[in-house]
């Protein structure tokens, strides 16, 4: 039997301007996909007792990249509004075990500014991290 073993480490980074601009543009576009998902699964809910899957707020995210007034979406990069979503999928599926309570929207003021990058969307090569859609590497402490 083999155990594949997971890790996680914390870094403290130093982003230059210009890509602290992308990140706070990154943490904002994922705070407004939970908050536009989570208000899409609730409403579907309230008024047609509707379930909505990970997978259909998944196409709703592609639907709303396409949009005008949301196009700024496909600014950042993908993943971390996909894992936003994938966030919100456990949410609700601890809510329905009565494990949590109801999920809650994501504040700009009191809600940690995070986005969550999996193995495709940042490379690690000679000690220098580059996430996807930035053209330069972080600065490592």
């Amino acid at each position: 039997m083999s155990r594949t073993v997971k890790r996680a480490f914390r870094y403290r980074f130093y982003p230059t301007p210009g890509q602290a601009a992308e990140l706070a543009r990154t943490f904002g576009c994922v705070r407004l996909v939970y908050n536009m998902a989570l208000a899409a699964r609730t409403e579907a809910w309230t008024q047609r007792q509707e379930r909505v899957t990970y997978n259909a707020t998944s196409a709703m995210l592609t639907g709303w990249k396409k949009t005008d007034e949301l196009a700024f979406l496909n600014d950042v990069s993908s993943v971390p509004l996909q894992q936003a979503l994938r966030h919100l999928q456990t949410a609700f599926t601890n809510f329905w075990a009565k494990r949590a309570r109801y999920p809650t929207f994501k504040s700009r003021k009191r809600s940690r500014r995070s986005a969550e990058y999996t193995a495709s969307a940042f490379r690690w090569r000679d000690g220098r991290l580059t996430l996807a859609k930035m053209s330069d590497p972080l600065d490592i402490v």
